[in-house]
């Protein structure tokens, strides 16, 4: 027999299930004339479309400007549907609404336009072409729309209070991050809107970028991740952005707007794009918009490339006028394509016969499983590819359930290999190109030899990477720190945010070869790197320890530092201990200092 619940269970019931529950609240602000930005703020997200960890949660940023009509710019995850639609009933009728400006049309900005659609059937819907093509997938309902591109204007026409014109140009900025993206500027405020673009996830109650030093990090951990792949495109917004007048603030879609410190942030988006775009040889990574996982793996690939300091392009067969696809694609050192559905419809498959005739022979090729559930069958398109002259660049990925965070990795992983691959000359060339006393007394600075290890999971998902370290220091007394230099492409890079945790494995002189050889092989992506190594689990938070190491230091990371070729990680040491007092640490010492 089960006891009914006492009141006092039942209170500490409701306060756990309200503990567990993810944190969501919405702010209100007005951030120019005639202009108010809802800001639905999602405390505790902590993955983006799962390939992408976040440590400080997100924002979903919409936006209401009212001239002589009314404009709405994008609306917010469907998770706020609850707060979000009576919060914006209460600030207007929403059959007063005139217009909804659609940036892109991704479901953390688009998820509540049905919601809209049914409250106001009038209202029009402005995008590009493509985001209404979207968007007709999507709501499953009619609604009225107008398709822009840049060069093209809406008018909001005068606010009788402020006198104010709100008239609206269209920049189109395709591929940051989706192919449908549009800008969006008001002439009456200076305000350009951007969603993705200038974005980072960032949930705090600061509506600007009041803190530079706190964001920044997340800024550039942002655009490596989503706006890197397609630096490209970044550099083709940015050339459009200078014909614009002088910008009084960037109105993201993600995180704080940014009106304090403008020009260091697009002076950063410049910078980065133009290092990833020089020289010529990059991959063309395909993928199909809204088909199966398509998108995130391809992005998870494309990142993979972009930590090699590799070019990479991202291109979608379904959006990518047939020249433009056709120039993409053969004048790429690499291209990387997805299963695509098995019964195509008539414009994919005329992508599909544009791409194919746009192949080279002797280009390197690589094949993912886009899970879509109707897939053409990976090895035959393998085949295929082969069957036209293209080299292998990786064996095909194949993804046997709904991808998790051991996926993502696997697929960044190959994109690294493949990177690694089209950078190798480069890499050759700055071998040789110091000066050769230089790099005699480089090699002077030797290092203890030592090997990473972490471990994460989440939901069930466990995601785990390992390599071998000499640049450490011990970097601080109080707390107790110490800095590890990170390759920008090693797999473990994206176990070692601010806030993870890693272990630092001690090799002992008399007792290293054995681990130092297995942990210096180069292993296959989403190999288990741990196969056949004693470990003691369960000692460190970080990850495991390896059973004959002299010494274990468990870590979490407090900072990072970007250098040239490698990530700098400062961590504060938490735990650790010794196992023989006695042994002595390994040592590394090498002949130059140009290279590991």
């Amino acid at each position: 027999m089960v006891a009914a619940p006492t009141a006092g269970s039942t209170a500490s019931a409701d306060a756990a299930a309200a503990a567990a529950a993810p944190r969501l609240s919405l702010q209100l602000e007005t951030i120019a004339a005639d202009t108010t930005t809802i800001r639905s703020l999602d405390w505790d997200r902590s993955r983006f479309d799962i390939e992408f960890g976040l440590r400080n949660g997100t924002t979903y940023n919409a936006f209401l400007v009212r001239g002589e009509r009314t404009a709405l710019i994008d609306s917010s995850h469907a998770k706020f549907r609850d707060t979000w639609i009576p919060l914006l009933t209460g600030q207007i009728d929403p059959k007063a609404i005139d217009h909804l400006i659609v940036s892109h049309t991704e479901p953390d900005h688009s998820g509540l336009i049905g919601d809209l659609i049914d409250l106001n059937p009038e209202i029009e819907i402005v995008g590009s072409k493509v985001a209404i093509q979207f968007l007709e997938n999507q709501v499953h309902r009619p609604f009225r729309s107008r398709a822009v591109k840049s060069g093209e204007e809406l008018d909001l026409g005068t606010n009788p209070d402020s006198g104010i014109q709100h008239r609206f140009a269209f920049l189109s900025a395709p591929n940051l991050h989706w192919p449908d993206t549009i800008f969006s500027f008001d002439h009456g405020t200076g305000i350009l809107y951007t969603c993705d673009a200038f974005g980072l996830h960032y949930c705090s109650e600061d509506t600007f970028d009041v803190d530079p030093g706190a964001i920044a990090p997340d800024y550039r951990f942002y655009y490596d991740c989503l706006m890197g792949p397609n630096a490209r495109s970044v550099l083709q917004a940015l050339k459009r952005m200078e014909s614009l007048p002088e910008i009084s603030t960037i109105a993201t879609g993600h995180g704080p707007l940014l009106r304090h410190h403008l020009s260091s942030w697009i002076g950063d988006y410049r910078s980065w794009s133009s290092q990833r775009s020089k020289g010529e040889s990059y991959a063309a990574v395909c993928y199909v918009s809204q088909y199966g996982y398509c998108d995130r793996l391809s992005q998870a690939i494309a990142h993979g490339i972009g930590k090699a300091e590799a070019q990479v392009q991202l291109v979608d067969l379904r959006a990518t006028d047939p020249q433009e696809l056709t120039a993409l694609v053969s004048e790429a050192k690499a291209v990387v394509v997805p299963t695509w559905p098995a019964e195509p419809d008539a414009e994919l498959q005329t992508a599909i016969g544009t791409l194919l005739a746009a192949l080279k022979s002797k280009q390197l090729a690589g094949v993912y499983d886009a899970f879509g559930g109707n897939d053409e069958p990976i090895d035959a398109l393998s085949t295929q590819l082969q069957g036209l002259g293209l080299r292998k660049a990786f064996d095909p990925l194949r993804v046997k359930t709904i991808p998790q965070g051991d996926d993502y990795l696997r697929f960044e992983e190959a994109g690294t290999d493949l990177g690694q691959v089209l950078t190798k000359a480069r890499t050759i060339a700055a071998m040789k190109s110091l000066d050769g006393d230089l790099d005699k007394a480089l090699g002077r600075i030797s290092g203890g030899l030592y090997v990473v290890t972490a471990r994460q999971e989440e939901a069930g998902v466990q995601r785990s990477g390992a390599m071998v370290a000499s640049w450490v220091s011990q970097a601080s007394f109080d707390p107790p720190g110490l800095t590890v230099a990170v390759a920008r492409d090693r797999a473990i890079e994206a176990l070692m945010q601010v806030g993870d945790r890693f272990v630092l494995n001690v090799l002992r002189q008399d007792n290293h070869q054995a681990l130092l050889r297995h942990f210096l092989r180069r292993f296959p992506p989403g190999a288990d790197r741990f196969a056949g190594v004693n470990l003691l689990e369960g000692v460190a938070a970080g990850g495991p320890v390896l059973s004959e190491a002299l010494a274990y230091l468990d870590c979490r990371v407090a900072q990072r530092m970007e250098g040239p070729d490698h990530w700098i990680i400062y961590a504060v040491v938490e735990r650790g201990n010794v196992a023989d007092t006695q042994a002595s640490t390994a040592v590394h010492h090498r002949k130059v200092g140009n290279h590991y």
